[in-house]
């Protein structure tokens, strides 16, 4: 009899999970898994004049992987994380320790100061930053959007945007973090360098793994920022500056679809890639797996 009159029970409390899920399951379905197979499709294809859509299975692919505008782009946006990744989660890393060692209002105000950029839109932040780039508009007199430059200033618009955002995230782990720990070093001897070097940094490595992958999946993915500040000066930042702005003028200024889709799913396998290959290396210093 117990175990008749629990099922109705049962059953309504997994029919109350599922109306909690549905929201964001109908979300997933029609915003992401929908249009990704129908890109998967459109990938498979190729527009021409006299017989239309034609299957062509991988020839868009092949044609992505020997086109040196494609290639470029990758290696630009590789070489750019490899730079930009390490000193925004650097100066992350360096601003959650300095304020989670000083406990003031001094601390607060620089937490609120440092996430204000993130709460910025990115075309609003790229903008304000192409205006002050400019040397008519800006308070310099530089080119800070040349060819030799403006990969620079690039990394400096994310970095303004996004590190405040990776402080909280770590300075978040750091609260999480015993206070008997640094009690103990301090008996040790322990200085403030020592503590935040040898016990805090080692104990948050799971965050600093977590916002490392978060960096390197948005690096990746460039686009708002270049294309943004493309008119500004064509030159510097051409229609394939970086893999997605490529694929995005492929698709909206020469109607190549097919080929846009194609390139899509090849950068989000080098994103796949680049980031399996950070979590594997990574994966004994980490709770990761």
């Amino acid at each position: 009899m117990s175990v008749v009159a629990r099922r109705p029970k049962v059953g309504r409390q997994a029919v109350a999970g599922w109306l909690f899920v549905a929201p964001f399951t109908v979300l997933l379905v029609f915003f992401l898994l929908l249009p990704m197979l129908y890109a998967a499709k459109l990938s498979l294809y190729r527009s021409t004049l006299v017989e239309g859509e034609v299957f062509a299975w991988l020839d868009n692919y092949r044609q992505a992987l020997n086109d040196p505008e494609f290639r470029r782009g990758v290696v630009r946006v590789l070489v750019f994380g490899a730079v930009q990744t390490p000193v925004m989660i650097g100066i992350a890393l360096a601003a959650a320790l300095l304020i989670d060692e000083v406990t003031s209002r001094f601390s607060r105000i620089f937490r609120l100061a440092a996430f204000v950029p993130y709460a910025v839109p990115v075309v609003i932040g790229t903008l304000m930053w192409g205006f002050l780039y400019s040397p008519n508009t800006g308070p310099f007199r530089a080119d800070f959007l040349s060819s030799g430059t403006v990969l620079y200033s690039l990394g400096n618009i994310v970095t303004w945007q996004w590190a405040g955002y990776n402080m909280i995230v770590l300075y978040a782990a750091l609260q999480g973090v015993p206070r008997e720990v640094y009690e103990s070093a301090r008996m040790d001897g322990a200085g403030a360098v020592q503590t935040a070097l040898r016990i805090k940094t080692p104990m948050i490595s799971t965050a600093i793994v977590l916002v490392t992958i978060f960096t390197i999946i948005g690096t990746l993915q460039f686009f708002t920022e270049p294309l943004i500040l493309q008119p500004l000066n064509p030159g510097a930042i051409t229609n394939s500056y970086t893999p997605n702005v490529y694929a995005y003028h492929q698709a909206f200024s020469y109607q190549q679809y097919n080929y846009s889709a194609a390139i899509s799913f090849l950068l989000g396998a080098v994103v796949f890639v680049g980031s399996y290959i950070f979590l594997f290396v990574t994966r004994r210093r980490s709770a990761l797996r």
